[in-house]
């Protein structure tokens, strides 16, 4: 076994550097990593004098200069509903993702979407009709099911926002605010996984989710804090949904309701974010994490 440059290979018997007392070539794979090593240390010893310049150089551009820059971010939010949603939620728990294309004048624009859950539901009626006179709902097989009733639902917008000069510990730091409009969708789930229950299957379940959905507007205020070493970047904020939803089922099975009046759905909260930054200054590009 012979180590060149970090890299281990063996040479077979019959291609063995000594056969005899005859003196004969090294095998070609060996005289090209033996002539690649001198050349590989150099490039490292480059690299490793280089690279925590340029790092240093990367950082004082973030300090000091209003940088173009891409934003990835993940982030959490914890909602209060309000309006007609009030009546129907809880508070509810958001997870969602955002890209972001910040110019150098500080204005940015882009893209956004989470998925809401909760498990306080309060609807009059709910499934009303299989339950039996002490309440609870039997299965197929005549047993007490276990019926968890949950909040699910999601957004989508697009929109931009602006990050205001001199309001934060560099030029890419301050408060920030964004506004969208989009798409918001939530329903009632339904979950009994360990009873089958026919009434609450396939095209049934339909009619007592209480499916609704319509246009949303979003807007955010908040501070976007982006680190000068590049390792810690975030946003926290205050963060406001109002949705002009309408119920998309044609009859509820429990209430023999239909629900096509116009609804005001709001969702109120804070939001905090991990962000990526891909900042890029010609002809250099840079990532921060």
């Amino acid at each position: 076994m012979y180590i060149i440059g970090g890299i281990s290979f063996k040479i077979p018997l019959h291609s063995a550097v000594f056969r005899g007392d005859h003196r004969t070539k090294p095998p070609r794979r060996l005289e090209f990593l033996l002539y690649l090593r001198p050349m590989v240390k150099r490039i490292l010893g480059v690299l490793i004098f280089v690279l925590p310049v340029l790092s240093v150089w990367a950082q004082r551009n973030v300090r000091d200069s209003v940088l173009t820059s891409t934003q990835f971010g993940l982030g959490y939010a914890f909602q209060m509903p309000a309006g007609d949603m009030a009546q129907r939620f809880g508070n509810n728990h958001n997870l969602g993702g955002s890209i972001y294309h910040k110019f150098k004048s500080n204005w940015m624009v882009g893209a956004e979407g989470g998925f809401f859950f909760g498990r306080n539901v309060s609807e009059p009626g709910l499934i009303q009709n299989l339950r039996v006179d002490e309440g609870y709902v039997l299965d197929n097989d005549g047993q007490i099911a276990e019926i968890r009733i949950e909040e699910r639902g999601w957004h989508a917008t697009i929109g931009g926002g602006y990050l205001f000069r001199n309001s934060g510990h560099n030029p890419n730091s301050g408060v920030m605010i964004r506004g969208g409009i989009g798409f918001m969708q939530h329903k009632i789930r339904l979950e009994h996984q360990l009873n089958y229950i026919t009434q609450l299957e396939g095209e049934y379940l339909k009619g007592y989710d209480r499916l609704t959905n319509g246009l949303a507007l979003t807007q955010f205020v908040g501070y976007l804090y982006s680190g000068n070493s590049r390792l810690v970047n975030f946003y926290v904020g205050l963060e406001a949904t109002e949705a002009f939803t309408r119920g998309r089922r044609e009859l509820y099975f429990d209430t023999l309701q239909v629900d096509d009046q116009p609804r005001f759905d709001m969702l109120l909260g804070v939001r905090v974010a991990w962000v990526l930054h891909i900042y890029r200054r010609a002809p250099e590009l840079f990532y921060t994490y």
